[in-house]
């Protein structure tokens, strides 16, 4: 289920109206989880300033996207989990002023909520929904609420039986 607005269509048409929407609403960042999102909006022209990826699509291992930024950072995140460490990372990239890419050894699935949590507000978070589109999430009070609520009900992994 879309933590944000679906938008579906043709990759070219979801991709013009995200652009329009990021020209109307004038983000203070735009952050892009997954590979398939970020390229599409990089080789479409939409500029992100934070890329989340870990070199695979649909946990296929694919080539490095082709992004040019000012800095790489690097975590470890194995499926299913966010570890401290990329809720450390994740923070860390949303106060650099430069364009930032995440290489995430393991999954970056679940990062979005980290993004949508670390991001400042009136930010848009870009993430793909396999088979139908991207999602936009804008960051407000709201919406990190929400999330924040999501991230506490997941279970930690010691208690799991």
């Amino acid at each position: 289920m879309p933590l944000g607005l679906l938008i579906s269509g043709p990759t070219e048409d979801v991709v013009k109206k995200i652009s329009g929407m990021i020209e109307d609403m004038v983000p203070s960042k735009v952050i892009a989880v997954g590979d398939g999102a970020s390229d599409n909006l990089e080789k479409r022209g939409v500029r992100a300033d934070v890329f989340i990826v870990d070199n695979k699509v649909m946990r296929r291992p694919i080539a490095p996207i082709k992004v040019e930024v000012d800095q790489t950072l690097y975590l470890k995140n194995p499926p299913g989990t966010i570890t401290d460490e990329a809720w450390h990372v994740v923070k860390e990239a949303m106060k650099q002023e430069k364009r930032v890419k995440i290489l995430v050894e393991g999954e970056e699935d679940l990062l979005t909520l980290v993004a949508v949590l670390s991001a400042p507000y009136n930010s848009i978070v870009i993430y793909g929904q396999p088979d139908e589109g991207l999602v936009l999430i804008r960051v407000t009070g709201g919406t990190k609420k929400v999330i924040s609520r999501l991230v506490d009900e997941m279970e930690e992994p010691d208690e799991k039986t």
